[in-house]
Parts: C-alpha cells; structure tokens; sequence
C-alpha cells in the first residue's frame, strides 16, 4: 500500500469527503474529526454516486469509504477515484467494521491506501486521519527494529528516531526475543512496539518471532503491537503474517510517511486500550 501527500494536506487546510451509507456515521466521523482537526473542510456523501458527483466538482486531500455502499461496493469507488486523474494520488482509506475478512484475504484492492476498524471507535479514526493529514513532528516510544541489513537498518533508525521514538535495534529474531526474555525477568515487555523484517539472517523470520510474541509471551495486538516489513506480495503469505497476529503490514520498499502514520497510530491504539484496562 503506498500514498502521496498533497500541499493542501502537508500545509493548509484538508479537504476530507466522508463516504458511508449511514448519515448518523457521517455526522460522528465528521464530528470528531473537526474536533481532531478544527481547520479541516468535511464533506460527506450517502452514496457512491453522490460521492462521484462531489469529486467532479474538486479535489479533496482525503477520502474515507465504508466498503458496503447503498448502490456499489466502496472499492468500486476507490477505483474511480484513482481513475480520475484530479484524484489520481489522494490517500483513500476503506473505513468498515467487517474489514477483517477483506484484510485476511488480500481483498482490499491496489486502489486503497489504508484500512481502519470500526470497532476501534470513531475518535481512533480522527487520530488515524490526523496521522495522515498532520503528521506529529515528535513521538515518544520504545521500537523494538529487527532487520539484518545494516544499510536499511541505517536509514530506517534515523527516520524513526527523527521522529522522537527510542530504537533497539537487533539483527535477528533470536536476539529479538532474548532482549524481550530479559525485560520479561525484569517485569516489563521490554517495547512499546515491534518492527521487524519477514527476511531475516538466522534459523527464525520475522514470522517465526511474531507467533513467539502472541503464543509464547503471550503479549497480544493492544499490549505489543507488531508491524512487519515485507517486499513479498503474495497475498496468501500476507494473510498469513496477519492471521499469525501482525497489527499490520509495511510494504517494502518503505514509505517514510505510510510507515511513521501505521506505527504511531499503532503505538495510540495500544496506549489507549493499556489506559482502558488499567482504569477497568
């Protein structure tokens, strides 16, 4: 998945149009999100063809879509989007809450930038759009890097610590879970998130390290999220890694912004539901 950014998002104000079926949705995605984002222009359409008619009249900087639309299947619409050439490289996000199944199957089509739960609540969905739309210059965090190329590893590091985040970085899944066996001791998890390469030097991949996470360890998607890195687009060994517990994947070559945008809003989910279970 990948997406460019224009000025007016990078910038100004962004022009957002919210496409679902449900006004009552419409009105809470749009609420939220002024409230996330108070300069942001909200358009909302009940319809595939309302939407078609609403992008003949300009271009917007972000569209989200319910993937079950009164007269077409949202990513019919995201296709016509990316046909348009006004609208050829806005970021288009699929919004739904039977989006998992789409997910585990590969199913969500080349035309869609990202993907959001419905379940995870519309003020998530704010935060994840304000990811996109006003990227935070700094973040705090402890990342847990598994990749064997020093090179790449070079470059991802300064990109993620550019951003304000704490990066172990390690060149294998062994040495991965044996810093995370020692901040088990310690009582701690020993990061607030993972990333790792699928490819990695040594007798385990990243795969392997990620079913070490959810059934060794037990730590599930709230408490230590995985994202994992890969150039194979398969979508049946995609599927895999997602069914295997990964909160998301990370297409290479890497996008600096799709890749800071998943991993902090990955890093605000699993603070917030951390919160809710200490409050509970």
């Amino acid at each position: 998945m990948s997406g460019s950014f224009s000025s007016r998002v990078m910038g100004n104000a962004p022009k957002v149009l919210v496409v679902d079926g449900s006004k009552v949705v419409r009105q809470l995605i749009a609420r939220v999100l002024k409230a996330e984002l108070p300069d942001s222009d909200v358009v909302g359409a009940g319809s595939g063809a309302e939407a078609r008619e609403m992008l003949e009249t300009g271009a917007f900087d972000f569209i989200t879509i319910a993937l079950r639309l009164p007269d077409m299947d949202g990513l019919e619409l995201a296709r016509h989007v990316r046909e348009s050439a006004a609208q050829a490289y806005v970021p288009i996000v699929v919004v739904s809450g039977d989006v998992e199944g789409r997910l585990l199957s590969r199913t969500l089509g080349e035309h869609v930038t990202d993907y959001f739960d419905k379940s995870l609540g519309f003020q998530a969905l704010a935060e994840f759009i304000r990811g996109y739309a006003r990227p935070a210059d700094s973040a705090a965090g402890e990342v847990l890097y598994v990749e064997d190329s020093r090179v790449v590893a070079l470059a991802t590091r300064r990109i993620l610590e550019k951003h304000g985040l704490t990066v172990h970085h390690v060149i294998s899944a062994e040495d991965a879970l044996a810093l995370l066996e020692t901040a088990k001791a310690q009582g701690r998890v020993g990061a607030d998130i993972v990333l790792t390469d699928v490819s990695l030097k040594g007798e385990l991949t990243g795969g392997d390290l990620l079913e070490r996470v959810r059934r060794d360890y037990g730590y599930g998607k709230g408490r230590l999220p995985v994202l994992v890195m890969t150039g194979d687009e398969n979508p049946v060994n995609q599927a895999a890694l997602l069914r295997a517990g990964a909160n998301d994947l990370v297409e290479k070559p890497i996008e600096e912004k799709l890749l800071i945008t998943k991993l902090l809003f990955q890093l605000r989910v699993s603070q917030h539901q951390r919160e809710h279970d200490e409050a509970a």
